[in-house]
């Protein structure tokens, strides 16, 4: 079936809407944080052809923030509050490696499930391991994410505070780059113990 759409990328379709209103549905209520994957299902639930032109990212995190701000007002913004407290306590002890706060917690759009992303910065990331085995901490491998230009040296998950927390491991010459949105978009929101403590302060989601 072919959609009409008002201009060239499609924004004014309705079906298009319709895609991104779903894949934000999904996301908030069944804890997704893969915008890809969210934008897939919803596609295959309303049985739209993988060939059509889907939702960019920006346009499913404005209706997960529409559908948060209508249905999980409250409840949200204590879980963001929340997860963004153990964050900080866990960056507070990572310190030593410039820990920064990145993705869905930072940016206030977490679904009920979300865990905590975190970029490190180290001479290599065995120091991370070895600090992390020195104290206690147990973790494990995590998956390859797929990024758009950012090279992590490795990625490793654990539990903090009893939230799942993942951890992109960079070299320490790298924390002066600033990763963007998709291949030519925003540099992607981050915050180091400062940042988020003012964050918190602050007290938006």
């Amino acid at each position: 079936m072919q959609h009409k759409r008002r201009n060239g990328h499609g924004r004014f379709d309705p079906m298009r809407r319709k895609l991104a209103s779903l894949a934000a549905e999904m996301m908030a209520r069944d804890g997704i944080t893969d915008y890809g994957f969210a934008k897939r299902k919803a596609a295959r639930q309303l049985g739209v052809p993988a060939t059509e032109a889907l939702p960019d990212n920006a346009e499913i995190e404005t209706a997960l923030r529409a559908y948060q701000s209508l249905y999980q007002a409250g409840e949200h913004g204590r879980r963001i509050d929340e997860l963004r407290r153990i964050a900080l306590d866990l960056m507070l002890r990572l310190e030593a490696f410039s820990p920064y706060l990145v993705g869905h917690v930072l940016e206030g759009t977490a679904g009920r499930f979300a865990g905590i992303d975190l970029n490190l910065y180290a001479d290599t990331a065995k120091n991370v391991e070895i600090f992390l085995l020195s104290h206690g901490i147990p973790y494990e491998p995590a998956g390859r994410r797929q990024r758009h230009g950012e090279m992590p040296e490795t990625e490793i998950e654990l539990e903090w505070n009893d939230v799942p927390v993942r951890l992109a491991i960079f070299r320490a010459v790298d924390e002066r780059v600033r990763f963007r949105r998709g291949n030519a978009g925003q540099p992607r929101p981050r915050a180091d113990v400062r940042a988020l403590r003012a964050l918190l302060a602050d007290g938006t989601p």
